[in-house]
């Protein structure tokens, strides 16, 4: 059985004694990556089997700065016109939304959201695909901040929240042009053949939910529903990988009950990651649970090794986890408790431990 097929039974709950594992560098610990291995790829290198299928934007030639009284030099836009200003910082961005000072329902009807096909390089995608599953690995279609997330991105945070309460008329146009997209989007990925879908808008903070359930599940429950209901028309096997940083734990059963799959990262400096194996675990999977506010960035060597233990025996019991950090690797984390994670897990599964289960 190679690590496709392990991962894919891992993930499904179906085996155990395996842990697939996966992590994001940032830009300076890729340079450091490079200077210690000589090799290019930390994916590829480290042989992680749940890769990454990204849908790239075609330059639409939109002039999108007429959103802004004003922008720095070196702004750049993505495909939704959100605008990107350089920091001066490794890779952190200040954002700006271009719909912050929409009042009228025709604001939004003249705006120019992308096309979900035309505006792609669908080509491109579809090839990634089959290159990654040629290698045995997973093929995961990446379609993040999928509604909530880009809609706030485009609308200003303050100004979507705000709107969720009384401009029922407006949210609801632009929240359901995002989620027409998606929806053409997913589909399309699932024709394309990936076997995972990457869907996920951070819905929480690290103390509770950023809205009452009852708005979470006015706005964006259904719309999240639409994009999975695509999803599965076209492959009803498509799993289902969700991220919300933060403490969503409230609108877990509600992720479980539109299809959800995978939950990610199960952020443990705010969640009770072994609570939530226990609560959720017979119908959930999991990747992440490994801390990048703690345990990785502040922990010694020794430490991260005693949590990824923690985490593979605790969370990998019965299958059902993708160990990996809570979010990408910042620039404060020591190589060698990069060095420590990986050396952990692959102990772990050099031991042999794989048992299939159903």
């Amino acid at each position: 059985m190679n690590i496709r097929e392990k991962t894919l039974k891992i993930i499904k709950r179906e085996a155990e004694g395996f842990v697939p594992f996966q992590f994001e560098l940032c830009p300076s610990l890729v340079d450091r990556f490079k200077k210690e291995t000589g090799a290019e790829n930390y994916v590829e290198y480290y042989d992680m089997p749940y890769f990454s299928v990204f849908l790239n934007p075609k330059n639409r030639n939109i002039g999108f700065s007429r959103y802004f009284k004003e922008v720095k030099a070196g702004t750049f836009y993505n495909e939704f016109g959100v605008a990107f200003e350089p920091v001066g910082k490794d890779h952190f961005t200040h954002m700006l939304a271009p719909m912050k000072e929409f009042t009228e329902k025709e604001d939004y009807e003249n705006y120019p959201y992308p096309d979900a096909e035309l505006d792609y390089d669908w080509q491109t995608f579809r090839v990634e695909v089959q290159r990654v599953k040629g290698e045995d690995k997973i093929a995961v279609g990446m379609l993040a901040m999928t509604i909530f997330e880009i809609g706030w991105y485009m609308r200003g945070m303050e100004e979507c929240m705000v709107d969720m309460i009384t401009e029922e008329d407006t949210l609801n146009y632009h929240f359901d042009r995002i989620t027409e997209i998606r929806c053409r989007q997913a589909a399309k990925m699932c024709e394309c053949g990936i076997d995972v879908l990457h869907l996920g808008d951070d819905i929480a903070t690290q103390q509770s939910m950023m809205m009452s359930l009852e708005l979470y599940r006015k706005w964006i429950k259904p719309r999240l529903k639409k994009v999975i209901d695509a999803a599965r028309a076209v492959n009803p096997e498509i799993i289902i990988d969700y991220h919300s940083d933060g403490n969503c734990e409230n609108a877990i059963e509600d992720l479980i009950e539109v299809g959800v799959n995978v939950l990610n990262p199960v952020q443990p400096e705010c969640m009770d990651i072994f609570k939530i194996k226990d609560k959720f675990g017979d119908r959930l999977s999991f990747r992440g649970t490994i801390g990048t506010q703690t345990t990785l960035p502040f922990g010694n060597v020794e430490t991260v090794k005693e949590e990824v233990m923690k985490a593979i025996e605790y969370m990998g019991k019965g299958g059902g986890l993708i160990l990996a950090p809570s979010h990408m690797i910042e620039p404060e984390v020591p190589w060698e408790n990069v060095l420590a994670f990986v050396e952990t897990v692959e102990e772990y599964n050099n031991g042999k431990h794989f048992k299939v289960l159903k």
